[in-house]
């Protein structure tokens, strides 16, 4: 079999087990009278249950049912569940490997490979502004360095993210209603990923955003878990209007929306294109779009609230799915970006403004909100006590970096650092799953401490993917991020470098935090808690290890070119998914000593560092443990109420646009059919009456008058010609007599 061949299946398997577990969750309920599956007794009460959301404001995931640890048996179709939903996974996994595989053999990883379905829409319509062909879409995947790349993480971390999800999850009633949605999930990522054109990535898109509705809102009994729901879906929709005039813009250039034919043209004739700037306009609508399914500023405020869905789900929305899908696209779209930079500098010259950049520059408006939003979301990142939402806010902080890598053209080290993070951010979600499992359902770490006595494997799983996050020499995190933070410096933004260098001292303090309140110290909350607290069962404690062992190691793959020459194997790799550009428009390479490259990576280690110590500090062991991060709130009590409040953004939202657009836009909509359209119907009853009075007076006189004046005429010469009628012969005699006298004369007169 080809490459070719595997293609189709790797997201037919998801699907699949989405329709067997759906399908048989369906049967269940049914026979249940529309109810999920009543659960026994617990081993340990209730703490899992609704009665720690309340207690918690809503913030518990693991709640709605999952009351314990015993073991149930009453769940319907539970075995079904346990085998389909990961087996399902772990299929697409292994058809991803062999597709790959037989790609490299067949191309030497050099080349693309498209495998075409079937035409979607055939339009038939010649599109374009530039002599294109007939546009139509085909149902047609693609397989190139970059799809590759995302088919490996994504289907192995998602298979992983399933058989922990069998742990976890192991308790709920839905447990196959959640199976089925996170194969749903998975199968919309996979279309999203290996789609050949932007509309079946559109469609992927799309899947992805609708998953994320159903998990994020799971425990929808629970008004804040369907609130987060909604939000997410609102803030991807808003996202989405942007993506779709990229979209749209890209037909009106190139009149089709295939990848090979629309990056083909652009880079053959970079000019054509970038002239009047609407490849600029498209690269920032499709980046709109971007920041929705990525959480960038501003639309950002629903990833921290996605936090309401079960904690796997959160571990595949921020590892393996969903949040990556905007770095993707952009990383996907790259000849777009590259020509919108380069027609900038054509355009404003080789020394521009900043708000020159911002208004010609799509990729400099990329790299700009990126680094913004990591820095942002790092300082919010510092004040939270929830474990979920530290981690939430880590993820929106870390998709700033990848977009800054992104916007700085350094495509490669974008996705290098996607893929780096999937490693530790998986392990890091999933090991905070562990912790909230482990403590019936406790999430504010506020009430936790001591942990690594009682849940070793945990801590150690946690505390090595926290190396990897925090830039510690020879993790994953540390390759990723370094060169991010040195691709940002060399190619001209000393102030991006800054707030980069800034974020990544700050990742390493809030994320050290973490673990010194969770696994270090005394325990802080009920001691009936920590009677009953023990580690995770294998099927967690597995995946743990194993998402652990790929945050030591997967970074090596990129160890950068200055310490050892052709030893970043990871851009080499993705080269071929970077079309080269004409050379005129080929940004120069600029020339860096070897010392400037190892006094920044040295210097972003020390930054790093210094967070680490000051973490160290702050949240040592002992009985007082919050002695000096309270001193420094004391000190800066409007900085802190700023950071914990998330600098109010969520506040501003709900005044301007729900309660000031909405219920005030409301109104006065309400205003404008009471006055306006219902003026103009009522208007149009009144005018209609009239104008029926007037038609009732015309078709009395005139149409009614005229035919009672044919019918009279009729009657009056009736009444005449029936005198005529005498009855006696000699009448009609005569009268005959008079007619051939009166014809004679007739004819004498004009003969």
């Amino acid at each position: 079999m080809t490459a070719s061949d595997f293609l189709p299946w790797i997201p037919v398997f998801p699907l699949l087990g989405f329709l067997v577990n759906g399908l048989l969750y369906l049967v269940a309920h049914s026979k249940l009278g529309g109810k999920d599956a009543p659960l026994g007794s617990h081993g340990h009460g209730d703490a899992h249950g609704a009665g720690h959301a309340a207690s918690h404001g809503g913030h518990d995931d693991h709640g709605a049912g999952h009351g314990g640890h015993g073991d149930h048996h009453d769940i319907p179709f539970k075995t079904v569940h346990t085998w389909v939903g990961p087996i399902a996974s772990g299929l697409s996994f292994v058809f991803a490997l062999l597709a790959i595989l037989s790609w490299w053999k067949e191309t030497g990883g050099h080349h693309e490979i498209v495998a075409t379905l079937w035409t979607w829409i055939p339009m038939g319509v010649n599109g374009g502004w530039f002599g294109s062909p007939e546009f139509s879409v085909d149902v047609a995947f693609r397989l190139d360095p970059l799809s590759a790349l995302m088919l490996g993480f994504v289907t192995f971390i998602g298979t992983l993210i399933h058989v922990y999800s069998v742990g976890y999850m192991g308790h709920d009633e839905g447990f196959g209603k959640f199976f089925a949605y996170l194969n749903l999930f998975m199968f919309a990522m996979l279309t999203l990923v290996l789609g050949a054109n932007l509309a079946i990535l559109f469609v992927g898109w799309e899947g992805v955003g609708l998953c994320s509705y159903l998990l994020i809102g799971y425990y929808n009994t629970k008004d804040f878990a369907a609130d987060a729901g909604k939000k997410a879906f609102v803030m991807n929709r808003i996202g989405d209007a942007g993506f779709l005039m990229g979209l749209f813009a890209c037909v009106a250039m190139f009149g089709t929306v295939d990848f090979g034919k629309m990056f083909g043209a652009a880079a053959a004739n970079p000019g054509v294109y970038a002239a009047g700037g609407l490849m600029t306009f498209a690269c920032l609508a499709l980046f709109v779009g971007a920041t929705g399914k990525s959480a960038q500023i501003p639309l950002f405020v629903w990833l921290p609230d996605a936090m309401a869905g079960p904690t796997p789900v959160s571990a595949l929305i921020h590892a393996a799915t969903m949040v990556t899908a905007g770095v993707y696209m952009v990383a996907r779209c790259n000849v777009f970006f590259r020509i919108s930079h380069e027609w900038a500098l054509k355009t404003l010259g080789e020394d521009p403004s900043v708000w020159g950049l911002l208004t010609h520059d799509a990729s400099f408006v990329v790299a700009v909100v990126g680094g913004v939003t990591a820095f942002v979301a790092a300082t919010i990142g510092l004040a939270q006590t929830d474990i979920k939402k530290v981690l939430a806010y880590s993820t929106v902080s870390q998709l700033g970096y990848m977009f800054l890598g992104c916007g700085v053209l350094a495509f490669g080290a974008g996705m290098f650092h996607v893929f780096t993070h999937a490693w530790f951010k998986a392990c890091l979600f999933l090991g905070s799953g562990s912790v909230i499992h482990a403590l019936s359902g406790e999430q504010e770490m506020t009430a936790m401490g001591g942990l690594r006595k009682k849940i070793p494997h945990t801590y150690r799983t946690m505390l090595i993917s926290t190396l990897a996050i925090a830039g510690v020499p020879g993790l994953a995190g540390f390759f990723s991020k370094d060169l991010i933070l040195g691709e940002t410096f060399l190619q001209g933004h000393p102030v991006l470098w800054v707030l980069a260098a800034l974020t990544a001292g700050l990742t390493a303090f809030y994320m050290f935090r973490l673990v010194k309140m969770t696994f270090f110290g005394e325990y802080r909350g009920p001691k009936e808690t920590w009677d009953h607290v023990h580690e995770s069962p294998a099927t967690m404690t597995v995946p743990l290890w194993i998402l652990a062992i790929g945050a030591i190691v997967v970074g090596w793959v990129g160890i950068p070119n200055f310490v050892l020459p052709g030893g970043n194997r990871f851009e080499a790799f993705l080269h071929p998914s970077f079309p080269a550009l004409p050379p005129d428009w080929t940004p120069h390479p600029h020339e860096v000593s070897h010392a400037l490259e190892w006094a920044l990576m040295l210097g972003s280690v020390a930054i790093a560092g210094v967070g680490i110590l000051l973490a160290t500090k702050f949240f040592y062991p002992g009985s007082a443990p919050y002695a000096l991060p309270a001193k420094v709130v004391a000190a800066f009590p409007v900085a802190y109420r700023w950071v914990r409040n998330k600098y109010f953004v969520d506040e501003f939202y709900e005044a301007v646009f729900v309660n000031g657009l909405v219920k005030k836009g409301g109104r006065l909509l309400w205003e404008i059919d009471a006055r306006v359209v219902d003026g103009l119907v009522n208007g149009t009853r009144h005018l209609t009456v009239g104008l029926s009075h007037v038609s009732s007076w015309f078709d009395k006189t005139f149409v009614d008058g005229a035919v009672n004046g044919v019918g009279d005429s009729f009657q009056a010469a009736y009444k005449g010609y029936g005198k005529l009628q005498t009855g006696q012969t000699q009448n009609y005699a005569f009268g005959m007599a008079a007619g051939v006298f009166a014809l004679v004369c007739i004819y004498i007169i004009f003969a």
